[in-house]
C-alpha cells in the first residue's frame, strides 16, 4: 500500500477497491440478507425429504416401537400408560383395525415425555406407522436445520454451519431414529436444542460484559440478571432427561460449560478474580437456572400420571396411600431408613418409589440380546442394531432375483462419516488443549456428557443406536475439521483451492457412503447379493 493510502483514508479505500461493486437491490438484497436462513433452510428441506419419504413403510412394528408407540396411544386415551395383550400389534396392523388397549396399569422403563410427544402424530393421524413416526421424523428433520443455524453461531461460517447440517443429514443412524417411533431421535432434538439455548445465552452474556466493561465497570462486579436463554436450556435439557433419564450427565456437562464460560467472559471483561466471581455472581443463579427448570419440567411431564388420582392410576400410583407417610424403604438401589414424610403429597412418594423400581430395572437389565454392544464400539460402527429384516423370496414384493431378496432397516451410522468423526475428534482434543479453543472444548463436553456414562454399564443390555443423540455433536466436529482443511482467512489462493479440493472430496465420499447403504436404512427390497455387498464386516450382520 502507498504513503498516500495510508494517510489518507479516502486513498486507501480507493487503493483497496477502485471499482466497488454496487449495493446488490431487489431479490439479490433480499437473498443477502437473509443468507444465514437460506442455506440451513435448503439443507433441512432435504433432510426432510429423506425422512417422510414413504414414511408408513414397512407396515410393520420395528425394533422396539412394540412399545412406545402403543404407550403413546395410552397416555391419550388415559393419561397413563395401559397394558395390552400379547396379539395387540396384529390387531393394530389388521384391516379392520382392533385396538384391545386395557386400562390396567402398565410398569414402564422411562418416563412419558417422549411418547406424550410420540402421540402428537398419533393424535393427528391416527394408531399406524405413519402416524407414531410422524413426530420423529418432524423433529429429525428441524434438528438438521437447527444444527446448521448452532453450527453457523458457532464457528461464524454459514458455510461449516450447513456442512455440518448437511453431514447429519445423510448420517444413516440419524436418519434410521428419524424414520422409527423410538424414543431416542425425540431426545436427541431436545438435546441439541439445549446446546443451542445456551450458545445464545454465552452471546449475549458476552455482549453485556464487554458493554459494562466500555463503560468502565469492574468485571468482577458485573450482575448479567435475567437469562432467559440459559432457563430455556435448562427446560430444554429437563425434557431430554424426561424422555430417557441419560439425559441428566449432559445436564451436568452443559452446567459445567455455562459457568466455565461466565468465568471466561468475565476474565474477558477485566475481572481480576473471575473464579471468585463466578461462584458468588453466576454459580447460584445457573444452578437455579438448568437443574431447577429442569427438576420443574420433569415432575411436569409425569403430569398424566399424578392427576389420575380418582382413578385406578398409573403404575404404583397409590403406592404411598395407607403408608402413615413413610419414605421408601431404598432408592437407586441404596437402602433408606424409613423416616416420616407426611408432609410430602402422597402421590410424589409414589412417584418416588416408582423411580426406584424404574432405576433398579434399568440399570440390572442384563438379558442376552443379540443385537447388544460395547460402548468401546460405537464410534467405529462395530455392531450397528438390525430393527427389521425380512426375507423376500423371488417373484413377490418386487423381487426379480432369481436368489431371493432382503428387507432391512439397520441402524448404521454413514461409515465414512463415523470414522472421520474419530480422527475429527481428535483434532479437537488438540485445538482445545493446545490452542485453548472454546469452539472445540464446547463440542467435547456435549461428547463427553453424551458419550462416556455409558462406559459405567459394561454388564448392562444396550444397544449402539443410543449414540443417535450424538451425532450432531459428530458433525460439527467433522464441519470444524474440513473448515481447518479448507484454510483459515487470508491464506493463498492456492492453499484455499487445495483445500477446497480435499474437504469436498470427504464430503463427496460421506455423501457417496450414504448413498450406498441407502437401501438399508429404509427397508428397500434389494437383491440379496447386493445386501451381502453392504456387510463389510461379520459384525454387522
Amino acid at each position: 500500500m502507498t504513503q498516500a493510502a495510508l494517510t489518507h483514508p479516502s486513498a486507501a479505500q480507493a487503493t483497496a477497491d477502485p471499482d466497488p461493486a454496487p449495493a446488490p437491490r431487489g431479490l439479490l438484497r433480499w437473498a443477502a440478507d437473509r443468507s444465514g436462513w437460506l442455506g440451513p433452510i435448503g439443507v433441512a428441506l432435504f433432510a426432510g425429504l429423506l425422512r417422510f419419504w414413504n414414511l408408513g413403510h414397512p407396515n410393520a412394528f420395528v425394533f422396539d416401537e412394540t412399545y412406545y408407540p402403543k404407550d403413546a396411544w395410552s397416555l391419550l386415551q388415559q393419561g397413563y400408560e395401559g397394558t395390552w395383550p400379547d396379539h395387540a400389534n396384529a390387531d393394530i396392523l389388521a384391516v379392520p383395525q382392533s385396538v384391545p388397549l386395557s386400562s390396567a396399569p402398565e410398569f414402564i422403563a422411562h418416563p412419558p415425555l417422549g411418547k406424550w410427544v410420540m402421540a402428537v402424530g398419533e393424535q393427528l393421524f391416527g394408531l399406524h406407522p405413519f402416524g407414531w413416526r410422524f413426530m420423529t421424523a418432524l423433529l429429525g428433520t428441524l434438528a438438521v436445520l437447527m444444527l446448521a443455524r448452532i453450527g453457523r453461531r458457532l464457528f461464524g461460517s454459514t458455510l461449516v454451519g450447513c456442512t455440518a447440517a448437511l453431514l447429519m443429514s445423510v448420517d444413516g443412524l440419524q436418519l434410521v431414529m428419524s424414520r422409527v417411533g423410538l424414543l431416542d431421535g425425540i431426545q436427541m432434538f431436545f438435546v441439541l436444542a439445549s446446546f443451542g439455548a445456551l450458545l445464545i445465552d454465552r452471546d449475549h452474556a458476552r455482549a453485556r460484559l464487554a458493554a459494562a466493561a466500555g463503560a468502565g465497570v469492574d468485571g468482577d462486579t458485573v450482575r448479567l440478571g435475567l437469562r432467559p436463554w440459559r432457563i430455556a436450556a435448562g427446560v430444554l435439557i429437563g425434557a431430554a432427561g424426561a424422555v430417557k433419564w441419560n439425559g441428566a450427565p449432559i445436564l451436568a456437562a452443559f452446567g459445567i460449560l455455562t459457568v466455565l464460560w461466565d468465568q471466561s467472559g468475565r476474565r474477558g471483561a477485566g475481572a481480576r478474580h473471575p473464579w471468585r466471581s463466578m461462584l458468588r455472581r453466576d454459580a447460584v443463579p445457573a444452578f437455579l437456572a438448568m437443574v431447577g427448570s429442569a427438576v420443574v419440567v420433569y415432575v411436569g411431564a409425569w403430569s398424566g400420571w399424578l392427576a389420575n388420582g380418582a382413578n385406578s392410576g398409573g403404575y404404583d400410583r397409590h403406592w404411598a396411600d395407607g403408608r402413615a407417610g413413610l419414605s421408601p424403604d431404598h432408592a437407586f438401589g441404596v437402602p433408606l431408613p424409613q423416616v416420616s414424610m407426611s408432609w410430602v403429597p402422597a402421590p410424589l412418594r409414589s412417584l418416588w418409589h416408582y423411580h426406584s423400581q424404574m432405576y433398579d430395572f434399568n440399570t440390572g437389565l442384563s438379558t442376552p440380546h443379540t443385537y447388544q454392544s460395547n460402548p468401546y464400539a460405537w464410534l467405529v460402527d462395530g455392531r450397528p442394531v438390525s430393527m427389521y429384516w425380512e426375507q423376500v423370496p423371488a417373484g413377490t414384493h418386487g423381487c426379480t432375483s432369481s436368489g431371493g431378496c432382503a428387507s432391512q432397516i439397520l441402524g448404521l451410522g454413514t461409515p465414512f462419516l463415523w470414522w472421520a468423526a474419530c480422527f475429527a475428534l481428535v483434532y479437537l482434543l488438540w485445538r482445545w488443549f493446545f490452542r485453548r479453543d472454546w469452539r472445540s472444548g464446547a463440542v467435547l463436553c456435549a461428547v463427553a456428557g453424551i458419550y462416556l456414562p455409558w462406559f459405567q454399564y459394561q454388564e448392562r443390555t444396550i444397544f449402539s443406536f443410543y449414540m443417535v443423540v450424538l451425532v450432531p455433536f459428530l458433525c460439527l466436529a467433522v464441519a470444524q475439521m474440513l473448515g481447518a482443511i479448507l484454510g483459515p482467512a487470508g491464506c493463498s489462493p492456492v492453499r484455499r483451492r487445495y483445500g477446497a479440493v480435499g474437504a469436498g472430496l470427504i464430503v463427496l465420499a460421506v455423501v457417496g457412503c450414504f448413498a450406498f447403504f441407502y437401501p438399508l436404512y429404509t427397508a428397500e427390497v434389494i437383491p440379496m447379493s447386493s445386501w451381502q455387498d453392504r456387510m463389510w464386516f461379520t459384525s454387522w450382520i
